[in-house]
Formats: C-alpha cells, sequence, structure tokens
C-alpha cells in the first residue's frame, strides 16, 4: 500500500488544517477499502510475482541445506547430519561417466521433519497411486542427497545407507522407499520404489540399545528420496475446493492442508482454476469428518503473508480465504505456527 504524506500545516489557517484532515481521511478510506473489500479485489495491494514467490521457497530451502567433503583416500565416510541422521557413503559407489572417481567430493544433504519446513520449501507428502491420483502420505523424512566435483553431477552405483533415529518422526510400521519427481508445475511429487528382493522397499525399523530405535534406509540414487507410507483412513472421502484473494493464484500463492495428529505430513491442493480463483484437491482423497488446518500462504516483501483455519472436512466443501484473515510473519514465525498444530 502506497502511503500518502500528509500535508505540512506550518501557517494554522483553517484551510491548511481542513486540507491536511481531508488527506488524512481519503488515506483512512483507501487503506481500509484494500483491508476489507468484500471481494478481496485491491488494485493497490502488493501481490508477489511468481518469481518473488518461488525465491522465498528457494531461501527457505537453502537455510536447511548441508554440505559436506568426503575424501576418496578415507574410503567409506559417515556423516552426521544436524539432526543425529547418520549417512554411509561409499566412494568406489560413485562415478563420473563410468569411471570411479578420486579426491575429494562435494556433497549436498537436505532432511525435512516436519510440516512447517515441508511447506516454506514446497515439499509436501503427496504420493501416486497406482492410477496416477496423489494421496496423503505420513512422512518418516524426507531427504535430498547429490554429489558433485568440480562442479560436475556425478552417478550413484550402488547403494548409500542411511540411519535415522525415530525420534525424529514417529515408529510406523510398514515404511517403505519413495523417489521424488518434479512434475510438469515443478512440484515434488512421491513415488514408491519397487523392491525386487524385500517387501520394504529398502527400510528396516530395528530397535537400538536402551530401547532407542532406528530407521536403517538403503538409497539407490541421488536426488530426493522419502521414507513414507500413505495415510490410512477406510471411511469416505471427498474433493475439496479453497478460494483465495483476487490477485492470487498457483505462481505466486499455494494451499495446504494439515491432517490433525500427523504432524509429519502435508497435504498439497495442487490444481488451480483461473476462472473461479479456487484451488483443489480434485482427486477426492480428503476423508470426510478430518480434523485439519486449511493453509493459503504467499509471499510479500520478502516475508510469509499467511492464513491457517481449523476445518471439518464436509463432502464437496468450498473454503474461502480473504485478505483481512491473512497476517505476515518471517518463516521462522510461518514454520512454529504450523508446527504448533495439534
Amino acid at each position: 500500500m502506497k502511503k500518502l504524506n500528509l500535508l505540512n500545516n506550518r501557517t494554522g489557517s483553517k484551510t491548511s488544517l481542513f486540507k491536511t484532515l481531508l488527506v488524512f481521511t481519503l488515506s483512512t478510506f483507501i487503506l481500509t477499502s484494500c483491508e476489507t473489500s468484500d471481494d478481496n479485489d485491491c488494485d493497490t495491494c502488493n501481490i508477489p510475482t511468481n518469481a518473488e514467490f518461488a525465491a522465498l521457497k528457494e531461501d527457505a530451502l537453502a537455510s536447511i541445506t548441508q554440505e559436506f567433503q568426503l575424501n576418496t583416500t578415507n574410503g567409506t565416510t559417515t556423516f552426521t547430519s544436524a539432526n543425529g541422521v547418520e549417512i554411509d557413503i561409499n566412494p568406489n559407489c560413485i562415478t563420473l561417466n563410468g569411471t570411479i572417481v578420486s579426491g575429494v567430493i562435494d556433497i549436498k544433504y537436505i532432511e525435512l521433519f516436519d510440516a512447517g519446513k515441508m511447506l516454506t520449501t514446497n515439499k509436501p507428502t503427496m504420493g501416486l497411486l497406482p492410477n496416477g491420483d496423489k494421496s496423503m502420505l505420513i512422512s518418516g523424512g524426507e531427504f535430498y542427497i547429490n554429489a558433485t566435483q568440480n562442479g560436475q553431477q556425478l552417478e550413484l552405483t550402488c547403494s548409500m545407507n542411511l540411519r535415522i533415529p525415530s525420534d525424529l518422526t514417529e515408529e510406523e510400521a510398514g515404511m517403505t522407499l519413495w523417489n521424488g519427481t518434479f512434475d510438469a508445475n515443478g512440484d515434488l511429487e512421491w513415488a514408491e520404489e519397487i523392491d525386487p528382493v524385500g517387501t520394504q522397499g529398502g527400510v528396516f525399523l530395528e530397535q537400538g540399545p536402551a530401547g532407542n530405535a532406528q530407521y536403517y534406509a538403503f538409497f539407490n540414487n541421488f536426488g530426493w528420496t522419502n521414507v513414507d507410507k500413505f495415510y490410512n483412513f477406510t471411511g469416505p472421502k471427498t474433493q475439496i475446493l479453497a478460494t483465495v484473494p483476487t490477485g492470487y493464484n498457483y505462481g505466486n500463492s499455494a494451499v495446504y492442508l494439515h491432517y490433525d495428529g500427523e504432524g509429519n505430513a502435508l497435504a498439497h491442493l495442487d490444481t488451480y482454476d483461473a476462472a473461479t480463483g479456487q484451488f483443489s484437491e480434485h482427486y477426492g482423497q480428503i476423508p470426510i469428518g478430518l480434523n485439519c488446518h486449511i493453509i493459503f500462504a504467499t509471499e510479500e516483501n520478502g516475508q510469509w503473508r499467511y492464513a491457517i483455519k481449523p476445518v471439518t472436512i464436509t463432502a464437496n466443501e468450498i473454503y474461502n480465504f480473504t485478505l483481512p484473515e491473512t497476517i505476515l510473519g518471517t518463516e521462522a514465525q510461518l514454520v512454529a505456527a504450523i508446527n504448533a498444530l495439534p
């Protein structure tokens, strides 16, 4: 909102005072109109570009990116992440154009365990069903691992081993390995890895000393990988819609769904109808009767503008967001707000 400068009243005359009050009144009227317009349309509001919203998410991802260096002369090396995940990498499994690499290798690593960071980095847990639809996954952690040397992309020819303390997530039976790829919109989607020799896709849960459990996961490729399973719900499901303020769309905003009681997971309304201004979960996979929180998020002047509202899912419901419902905050404030949800 462009602010109007009030006129200086140096003479103290009634005319000057009247002009000052008039300008103040008009400024207040314009500001109020922007905040309370029934149709949420405001030409002078600071609606972000697609690039500004993308940059906000990229900054969030960069802030949690960890970097290591592997010297091949040291043989198999174990790195410990900021959250205590142990990563074993055998340099004999890393190649460039089919040749085993020697020397120093740069390792880039990212880990996501909470819904707040999943939202700010746009890494929701939506798994592909056999028919191509997407449904909610319960996550035991999202991971990105990559290796380069002198800026050149390297390949992995045998598996890496991750040991993931279960206190970073929840002990869940039936977790499997999922590989992440980016769709046409640039959104990350997860496909279950087919394990030809086992039933858990390279993921095992074992009890350690003093009852400390760990997931053992064997990753067969660089890039995004997830330890997950589908959210289990046997009741009726529905499709939902979310209407966002005028000027906001799939490029400069997003709508997510937090399932209450499932903190390590985040659903995404991943389609948008420009004619109606509505986001949709168009697969009909949202459980009816579910207590959850629906979240609208966008960018404004390098910060997050967002709204979080509790809802109980009813069949074919439309949820509406207005600008007065939103608040402006830092990434840390948004993450804390999401992670504080039930």
